[in-house]
Parts: C-alpha cells; structure tokens; sequence
C-alpha cells in the first residue's frame, strides 16, 4: 500500500463504525467511509465535537449539518502547493488527499522538464494538474463540470503556477481525447481519475468495469513514443489494483511491447488513533523508466 503520510495541514484523526474524523486545516469534519468498518478508537464525545458532519439521507444523497458557521471555503497546503477547501455535494471537499502519493511520485519523474505535456483527464479540482505544473510540465486539464474546472483555476492560482501553464478544458473527457487524436496531438503523460459510474453531456453511459480498457487504449494513442507515466486511479469498488494494472500493462505492451514497469496497489492515510491505515481505493503506475 501507498500511504499518504507526508501532510501537515491535513490529518485523519480517527476512523471507525464507518466514518472518518479528520482535520482539514483549522476545521475537523466528519464524514461516512465504508471502508472504515472497525470500532473508533476515540471517545464519542471527540466525534460529537467536529465542526461539520455528513449525514447520509435513507431516500439517497445527504447533506452537511453545521456546529458552527465555517468560511464558504477555506486553504491547505502540501508541500508548497494551496488549495481550497470546501463542503460540497456527496460528501466531498475538493481534496482527495490520499492522491499525495501520486503527486509526489509524477512530480518526481518530470523533475523541472518544461517540454513535458501532460493530459489530466476527469481532472476534477485540480490537484494532480497543480502538482505537475509546479513540477514543470505543461498540463491540459479536462473535466465535464464548468464549476468544478473553476475551482481548478482557483487552485493553480493559490498554487503560484505560471500564467500560460495549463489549459483547460470543459468537455466530455473522450470526445476531447478522440478530437486530439484527429488533430494529431501528442502527449508524453496521462492522468486518468475515471468514476465507477457516470453519464456524459449526451447522456452517455459509463461503466469502470466496462468501458476502462477501451479508454485506456484510446490514450495510448495519443503518445508517439513510450510516454514518461501513465497514471490510472480507480474508487469503483469491483475493480482491485491488480486489475487496473492489468488493464494498463495489456493496453500499453500492445502500444510499446515490452517496454517500461507497471505497479499497482491499494493508496491509504494512516489514521492517527489507533494506529490503523484507512485504504482510499487503489491505483496503478506505468513509467517509462
């Protein structure tokens, strides 16, 4: 497991009776978590202290409940990167932070390479797309939802990325990557944060467990040489990390043959109390080297 270990600014503070307790900064939220399944090791009270929890509704979705009033949004930082914070729908907040594994890891192998041009894909609030600017590549950043894009912007400029870096785009993520290929695009990099289920503008329907290895064979087109890395990160709950490397070893030997080492695994927080590692879904890896 890959274990996202290095935040300051964020910390999970317990985990258990399927929930998490963490702290985003100055503010601690609650929130529901499957995978939490075990009994909490901090006292009820502690839990009962967050300053926002999600409750899940019986007829489906849920909704925020305040003990006191929060800023409409607020900042953290890993590592010399900001971004902003925020209650949202479904539970969310804008931040993934397990995903500092691969933040660090990509950053790593671009390493100041300003020539690099890397495609994120269901790029959501940007994250992945700030880290790798930071690091010196120039991103294009691809999500179906105009305000979710808006927050990626936010992010970058937080972040002090360099005006012209990234490019966004509003769009439905494959007939983005389809045009690409048409145009003749090359990129030496691609991000991929699929859901588990979805539908695009048009009504299409997407299914991880259906439709993964086509989408990750169409990105294989748009590199004209072995890429640098090819990152696929997966929550839907049936597909395990040796299946999604699976798909990306069978899909990227057909394109290059033997070249370059896939790894694949599950990605965590440790959890403060207790000592146990809460697993955040799972990814897999491709390099070149």
């Amino acid at each position: 497991m890959w274990i996202a270990n290095e935040w300051e600014d964020y910390e999970l503070l317990d985990a258990g009776g399927g929930e998490k307790l963490e702290r985003w900064g100055p503010y601690v939220l609650r929130r529901p978590d499957p995978q939490a399944v075990w009994p909490p090791s901090k006292a009820a009270g502690e839990w009962a202290s967050a300053d926002a929890a999600y409750s899940r509704s019986a007829s489906g979705g849920g909704s925020w409940g305040f003990a006191r009033e929060l800023p409409d949004t607020w900042e953290i930082g890993y590592k010399g990167l900001r971004f902003c914070i925020k209650p949202m729908q479904f539970k969310h907040t804008g931040i993934f932070p397990e995903q500092a594994v691969n933040w660090d890891w990509m950053a790593k192998l671009i390493g100041g390479q300003s020539q690099i041009r890397l495609l994120n894909l269901f790029a959501y609030t940007g994250a992945a797309t700030v880290a790798a600017a930071r690091a010196g590549a120039h991103v294009c950043h691809v999500d179906a939802a105009r305000g979710i894009v808006a927050m990626a912007k936010a992010n970058a400029s937080l972040s002090g990325v360099p005006e012209g870096r990234t490019r966004y785009i509003v769009d439905d993520v494959f007939k983005f990557v389809r045009r690409e290929i048409r145009r003749g695009s090359v990129y030496d990099a691609v991000i991929m944060d699929p859901p588990a289920y979805g539908r695009g503008p048009g009504g299409e329907l997407w299914k991880a467990g259906d439709h993964l290895y086509g989408a990750v064979e169409l990105c294989a087109q748009l590199f004209m040489e072995p890429p640098l890395f090819f990152i696929i990160n997966s929550y839907a709950a049936g597909l395990s990390a040796a299946t999604v490397e699976n798909v990306l070893r069978i899909a990227m030997g057909r394109r290059f043959g033997g070249v370059g080492h896939v790894e694949s695994g599950e990605i965590g927080i440790p959890v403060s109390s207790g000592g146990a590692v809460l697993p955040c879904g799972c990814c897999a890896r491709w390099a070149r080297v």
